[in-house]
């Protein structure tokens, strides 16, 4: 008895001594993890082909080169231009003027006074220089200190990156060992829950990944055609915010508006038409799709899993929250499915939230 205990210790005081040590490293690690599960069965076809030490090779290469470099491209550009934004902040505070558009003084009845009562606000509105000019030094260095921020998570990128090229050299041993460790804990469970974990793992990273980019196009194309301009730019920081449920139209919205506001009613309107009805449709379609070739995940546990996830994990928690309620959901609604006369039942509630 006291030879368990003290081997309890000596494998506890282990196991704290390496997550010790790994923990600086932890967000790479987990990056890398779910990098590399994700694109696993592309890796399997190029190693086929051109063995294990060239796949991981262009793996690492084609995912810097889809990943990381427009990471760059964007941080760098943005950082490059921070003078020039910090002068055009002041010279927009010091001349605000936004003259009513012609349309709304058309509008049959109300027409006039809205106009009148526009003219006013905006001659109120042009005042705020006054309060906010003290303040823009405050907002420069701000921005400057979030891009300080990204840039630094492009290091924990490139970190992520090269680890990532041991894990796909790796993984088999790695997904072997894994595999053990679940059959000691699970038992007669285990094969089912290691491939429900990993459907699951693909099906959130793909829905998210997947309907993110499609609506960063999709936010470029409609800025382009609507006249609006930097259609690529915007069209990458949607890609980027577009993770987040409600991401995509944070980034359509203002320029509806823009348009709206600078004598271009239509188009504005016909944005806000195609940003409603495709960019925005697009998360009710493509994300389920892919994350339904996994576990049914409902939508209210993938909005739940990405906000709660980000709020707890950080940018990380994009992936782990969904990911991690996904296999609690899925696991739960597995173990509920095995119980004599609830199966029914069970596959009834499934299909309902699924459904909403």
């Amino acid at each position: 008895m006291t030879e368990r205990i003290m081997m309890g210790l000596l494998l506890g005081g282990v196991a704290f001594g390496c997550g010790a040590i790994l923990y600086p490293f932890m967000s790479a690690l987990l990056w890398a993890a779910i990098l590399t599960f994700a694109t696993w069965p592309i890796y399997v076809r190029i190693r086929r082909n051109m063995g294990p030490v060239v796949g991981a090779v262009i793996m690492t290469v084609l995912t810097t080169l889809v990943v990381a470099v427009p990471l760059v491209i964007v941080v760098s550009s943005s950082i490059a231009d921070l003078p020039g934004t910090f002068e055009r902040l002041t010279t927009s505070l010091t001349s605000f003027h936004l003259p009513a558009p012609t349309w709304l003084s058309r509008i049959p009845l109300v027409g006039p006074d809205l106009a009148n009562k526009w003219t006013q606000w905006a001659t109120d509105l042009g005042h705020v220089e006054h309060m906010l000019l003290p303040y823009a030094g405050n907002i420069a260095q701000s921005m400057l200190s979030g891009l300080m921020l990204v840039a630094s998570g492009l290091v924990h990128l490139g970190m992520a990156l090269f680890i990532a090229f041991f894990f796909w050299l790796g993984g088999d041993a790695l997904g072997a060992t894994f595999a053990a460790v679940i059959r000691r804990i699970a038992g007669a469970y285990a094969d089912r829950i290691i491939g429900i974990i990993g459907r699951t793992i693909r099906g959130t990273v793909y829905g998210i990944l997947g309907t993110a980019i499609i609506q960063g196009v999709l936010t470029g194309l409609g800025f382009a055609m609507t006249g609006l301009p930097q259609p690529v730019l915007f069209g990458m920081i949607t890609a980027g915010v577009a993770v987040l449920p409600i991401g995509a139209p944070l980034i359509w919205i203002p320029g509806a508006l823009a348009l709206m506001l600078t004598h271009h009613l239509w188009r504005g309107i016909c944005l806000v038409a195609f940003g409603t009805f495709i960019i925005s449709g697009v998360d009710h379609v493509i994300r389920p799709m892919f994350i339904s070739r996994g576990a049914q995940l409902p939508y209210l546990l993938t909005v739940l899993g990405v906000l709660g996830g980000v709020w707890t994990f950080g940018a990380l928690g994009i992936f782990l929250g969904p990911v991690l309620l996904g296999v609690g959901y899925t696991l739960t609604a597995e173990f509920a499915a095995n119980v004599p006369g609830r199966a029914g039942k069970t596959a009834r509630i499934e299909e309902t939230f699924i459904e909403s």
